[in-house]
């Protein structure tokens, strides 16, 4: 019996990165599931067809990116996939962006994804194959006011997923960049009442997540190293 593949998706507890360890799941992937509630990475968890390995960290001590690949390895001796998900958004003018604030976003959005991407490398090129998605924001091709930090930092992504697909092309290495609108999550509702971003105008988290699935099942290789936008309603 063939053995399963494997992803790892980080921000696996809540709107896109849960949706996406749903379908994955479905799909016969065995799971490395990130987030920093453990209550809510085993309830996921109870819920998936296929095995899962539960990290619960905080990506904002990026240290843990390179622990979670290590971990996925011991635990299952491949990779498959590494979905970097995870998001931290400040909404605060420029000059109201406190310093602390401008750490944490980038070490989270940005700086936590390249140490997974670095350390994951390794294996893809022994592997000669893999799949790297990062799931950046069209805020990087028109920020809202307030999202300096945001937009910046997810604006990495799109770069890396670029020099990863032109390092890893002929090494069957793929890798992309999803950079959805506003997406109904309780990230964007922190931020923005109903008022401000109607519901309407929202994507579905389960929207973003099955791009992103059939990017990782290999349906779209073609698009390797592009940012694909997808537009809010």
């Amino acid at each position: 019996m063939p053995e399963s593949p494997v992803a790892i998706v980080t921000g696996a507890s809540s709107g896109v990165g849960e949706q996406t360890a749903h379908l994955l799941s479905e799909q016969g992937f065995d799971l490395a599931l990130v987030a920093r509630s453990k209550d809510r990475l085993e309830s996921l968890a109870s819920n998936l067809p296929t095995r899962s390995l539960l990290l619960p960290m905080d990506l904002a001590d990026t240290d843990n990116a390179i622990a979670m690949v290590d971990r996925t390895l011991e635990a299952f001796a491949r990779l498959d996939c590494l979905i970097n998900n995870a998001g931290h958004a400040p909404l605060a003018p420029i000059d109201h962006t406190p310093p602390d604030e401008i750490d944490r976003t980038f070490a989270i959005n940005a700086i936590a994804p390249a140490k997974a991407i670095a350390r994951a490398w390794p294996h893809f090129l022994a592997r000669q194959t893999g799949r790297i998605i990062n799931v950046s924001s069209m805020a990087t091709r028109s920020p809202f006011p307030g999202f300096f930090a945001y937009a910046a930092s997810k604006s990495a992504l799109n770069l890396m997923a670029l020099s990863c697909h032109i390092e890893g092309w002929h090494h069957n290495i793929r890798a992309f960049a999803v950079a959805p609108g506003a997406i109904e999550t309780p990230m964007l509702r922190r931020m923005f009442d109903e008022q401000a971003i109607p519901p309407e105008k929202c994507l579905s988290p389960a929207e973003v997540a099955r791009v992103i699935c059939s990017l990782a099942l290999g349906e779209h290789d073609e698009k390797s190293g592009q940012t694909i936008d997808l537009p809010s309603p």
